[in-house]
């Protein structure tokens, strides 16, 4: 990504076709070690390109990735009922811990020190 960054600074600047050097000198000015094979191989990929269409491929390989926002696993508590089932009033223990548990979050979130529309 970084040597891409660096080709499209270059082409931004003006330089319609930025070679291994300018691409090191960009990644270099930014305390950036610079491999020249894979500098080579974004300018190979790039090359005869306008950097409108090489954007406009990247989006569209983009959209085709998925963005997340998966529901969370739930807690595994099973085997924790199974084993205070075994003991004498187990259950009652195990709501007790979870109702604290679930008091102990919700203050967690209440305030952060900031609104999210402040």
């Amino acid at each position: 990504m970084r040597y891409a960054a660096a080709y499209v600074l270059a082409v931004l600047a003006g330089n319609a076709t930025p070679d291994v050097a300018t691409v090191s000198q960009i990644l270099g000015s930014v305390g950036i070690d610079c491999d020249k094979t894979k500098a080579q191989k974004v300018i190979d990929a790039c090359k005869g390109k306008d950097l409108e269409q090489i954007i406009a491929e990247g989006t569209k390989k983009l959209s085709a990735l998925p963005t997340g926002g998966g529901a969370a696993a739930a807690p595994a508590s099973a085997p924790a009922a199974a084993a205070g089932d075994a003991k004498k009033g187990g259950a009652k223990e195990e709501a007790k811990k979870e109702e604290k548990k679930k008091e102990e979050s919700d203050e967690e979130g209440d305030d952060m020190g900031f609104g999210l529309f402040d």
